[in-house]
């Protein structure tokens, strides 16, 4: 398998994405999405003594003392910025803290996936089209506008209907940037760029339309 183009560096932010194998659904129900939302938060942990699903045959108390425990030590592979899933794929923007640590969190993120999704459909096989991607965010005007195509990935697909219901979708990180939604993500790093979480808001709807229709356009080329 042919490596990667970039080398990834400590303290720097990446674009990092992967999709389905032939664009293939990876997320069918809601119990899909959450099983991936946990794992992103649980595998950004470095040092892990057990695995996702072995954290599941826990009793409550235990787990939760684990978690609080992981949450205490702040070792982190990565910081979490911004992420969007979506039927076929998903997104993140991520600063990596350790030497390899965007490696190592992709590779133990999407393997502890693969596996809950091939056990729940009883197949066999890679989900996801070979390695992941990654394309470094050389600036801080280029991260606000790569946050906004994220957090619009919903509406410009037509996932959501209108911009209303885009705030409420459950599975980006929009959420936790607009409404103080306590989560996963370093919204900090973006949002002290801005004067509030409305400013930001302000931002993400002024280019809405424009990246819906562009995406219409390039789904009529494709197909023409």
């Amino acid at each position: 398998m042919p490596g990667r183009d970039i080398q990834l560096v400590n303290e720097e932010v990446y674009h990092v994405f992967n999709r389905g194998v032939s664009s293939q659904t990876i997320f069918n129900c809601d119990r899909d999405y959450f099983q991936f939302l946990d794992r992103i938060k649980y595998y950004q942990n470095g040092y892990l003594s057990i695995g996702y699903s072995q954290l599941n045959d826990l009793s409550l108390a235990v787990r939760g003392d684990l978690l609080t425990k992981l949450s205490e030590k702040k070792n982190f592979l990565v910081d979490i910025i911004a992420y969007c899933l979506m039927p076929n794929h998903f997104h993140l923007i991520l600063k990596q803290k350790i030497e390899n640590g965007i490696s190592k969190y992709l590779s133990n993120l999407t393997n502890s996936y693969t596996r809950y999704y091939n056990i729940k459909h009883k197949r066999v096989g890679p989900i996801l089209q070979g390695k992941f991607k990654a394309i470094k965010v050389e600036n801080d005007e280029q991260l606000l506008h790569l946050s906004r195509y994220l957090h619009l990935n919903p509406y410009s697909a037509g996932i959501v209907e209108n911009l209303k219901e885009l705030f409420k979708y459950p599975y980006s990180s929009l959420i936790e940037y607009y409404n103080h939604h306590k989560g996963i993500c370093q919204t900090d790093i973006i949002l002290e760029q801005f004067q509030n979480s409305s400013s930001y808001k302000k931002f993400v709807l002024d280019q809405a339309d424009f990246q819906r229709n562009l995406q219409i356009i390039k789904k009529q080329i494709l197909e023409s």
